[in-house]
């Protein structure tokens, strides 16, 4: 039993279900044994995780920025916990199209925000957001959940608002209608299925299946790094402790212990070791963008008041992911079920609250 069996028959809505995150999230859900209804544009990558899962929950194909479709969703299958993770999600895209990013993020968001609250079936709403949307001043010390919102560029000012307007309507309409309302705000995130454009994993994957070089533009950017299943792992925890009314209606962190906050560059050298194909070399940085050199999270509210831990290390979560794509390339296996198998039975073994 995970998460106290809660999830169980519930009709869960999962934005951004044809993504990397999102399809992880939807096919755990359903085997789980909730009634999964996916909402998101098509994939915008081939291959992608979504199709390749080939799961048997609904998929409706729609923008988050169509209220009037999303409105016929929720009345069609009146959602009891929502997990909104739709988002234009790539930083360097946000300067090509800042104004996609801001409808995505900011009217997508309140779009949710919304018909929730209208709908009377939804019971809890999480919204997922970035580490992204802190204020980054490059400080040497984890960022926490009561340090200010804001954002360089486009993504991350999206971020920042859609935090700002979560905790808008948990105060003007939330708190008097017995539903809950909350944040999440993950680490860089790594595993297997994701093929998006300009992010480092899928970068040297793609390359390496084809046996060419990756070019790192950018060696020295510091990130929290872990496994997909991680923060899928703490908002499956929010969620739980939500819909069981715990006066949980606020922002949280999701990331790696502080040993895992790694460079670009060291990543890379370890993702090399468990595929002997990845073969890259650092090229000079490209200054066209802004980059934060240095970005980290401080979980210790997570560790401490939901009693939610990592499961895997970087360097586990390196290989999960690495040989996912290994043998995704060569052999043509879907490791997904096994990754996730793995990570659960992992979690039993460190007693984690979730798994009892």
């Amino acid at each position: 039993m995970l998460f106290n069996d809660i999830y169980k028959d519930k009709v869960c809505l999962v934005t951004g279900h044809t993504g990397f995150k999102g399809s992880w999230l939807a096919h755990w859900l359903n085997r789980m044994g909730a009634q999964v209804i996916g909402y998101s544009l098509k994939s915008q990558s081939t291959p992608n995780h979504f199709e390749l899962l080939q799961s048997d929950y609904t998929s409706i194909i729609g923008d988050i920025r169509d209220l009037n479709h999303l409105e016929k969703v929720f009345n069609k299958y009146k959602p009891n916990i929502v997990f909104h993770l739709a988002a234009q999600a790539l930083v360097r895209y946000s300067y090509d199209a800042p104004l996609e990013t801001i409808q995505t993020n900011i009217i997508g968001t309140s779009n949710i925000l919304e018909l929730s609250r209208k709908c009377k079936s939804v019971e809890v709403v999480i919204n997922v957001t970035s580490d992204k949307c802190y204020e980054n001043k490059e400080i040497s010390r984890g960022y926490n959940e009561s340090d200010r919102m804001g954002g360089h560029d486009p993504y991350s000012s999206s971020k920042g608002c859609s935090e700002l307007i979560t905790s808008s309507y948990q105060n003007s309409f939330y708190k008097t209608l017995n539903k809950s309302l909350a944040s999440a705000r993950a680490g860089n995130v790594i595993g297997g299925g994701d093929w998006a454009s300009d992010r480092i994993i899928p970068d040297l994957v793609k390359s390496a299946s084809t046996k060419e070089v990756t070019y790192i533009r950018n060696p020295i950017a510091t990130r929290p790094w872990q496994h997909v299943l991680e923060p899928l792992s703490g908002y499956l925890t929010l969620g739980w402790r939500l819909y069981e009314k715990y006066d949980y209606n606020e922002g949280w962190n999701f990331g790696p212990y502080a040993d895992d906050n790694l460079s670009v560059k060291e990543i890379v050298n370890r993702a090399s070791k468990f595929w002997e194909r990845i073969n890259f070399k650092i090229e000079k940085k490209d200054t066209h963008y802004h980059e934060a050199n240095l970005l980290m999270l401080d979980c210790s509210k997570a560790n401490n008041l939901l009693k939610w831990k990592p499961v895997w290390g970087i360097n586990q979560a390196l290989d999960k992911t690495i040989n996912w794509y290994k043998d995704y390339y060569e052999y043509d296996k879907i490791n997904t079920n096994k990754d996730l198998d793995q990570f659960i039975a992992d979690a039993k073994r460190k007693f984690l609250i979730w798994t009892k």
